[in-house]
């Protein structure tokens, strides 16, 4: 079993020093002698391999429950270089995914389920399986002049000030994460 520790910030590497010198994670006891690695990766990075398909997620998770404003809060505090946490992948070739396949080498998915699925959703324009298995799209929109996000509403996509959906055009937003 290999566990991967993936940062996830808006630069390419982020200040990991509190976690590695937690003297949990450093040193396992003999029975859990398997390593893990901490890897740190660019939200641009991790963009891709949600494009590529190489993050799956597992049946066993839970159904997306955010709403779309924790959505945009999350691509705001992207947007504003705040650190949004870690998020742990299991690399194992037989897990069940949700979508009924098997891993086959995937990265699987452990911690950071809410978070990937949102990014999924605002970035890269997929729809999102909600807490009632029915699917969705969750649209975040940006004004620019303002550098603020919202959930993208009629107002706003008759307002020429915003940009009504990020995931258009992802490559160029991408480039500014």
């Amino acid at each position: 079993m290999n566990v991967v520790f993936i940062g996830l910030s808006k630069t390419k590497y982020m200040h990991s020093a509190s976690f590695l010198s937690d003297k949990r994670f450093r040193k396992a006891p003999k029975r859990y002698s398997k390593d893990y690695t901490a890897t740190i990766h660019s939200v641009e990075n991790i963009i891709s391999s949600i494009k590529e398909g190489e993050i799956a997620i597992p049946e066993i998770q839970r159904p997306f429950v955010w709403d779309g404003s924790k959505v945009r809060d999350l691509m705001d505090s992207l947007y504003k270089g705040f650190p949004v946490g870690y998020i742990i992948v299991w690399k194992n070739p037989d897990i069940r995914l949700k979508n009924g396949k098997v891993s086959s080498g995937k990265k699987i998915l452990i911690d950071g389920q809410q978070r990937i699925t949102a990014i999924e959703a605002a970035v890269v324009g997929q729809e999102v399986v909600d807490s009632t298995y029915k699917k969705k799209r969750i649209v975040i929109a940006f004004n620019p002049i303002e550098e603020v996000f919202e959930v993208w509403n009629p107002a706003i996509g008759k307002d020429s000030k915003w940009i009504p959906d990020i995931s258009v055009g992802v490559s160029k937003i991408a480039d500014d994460f």
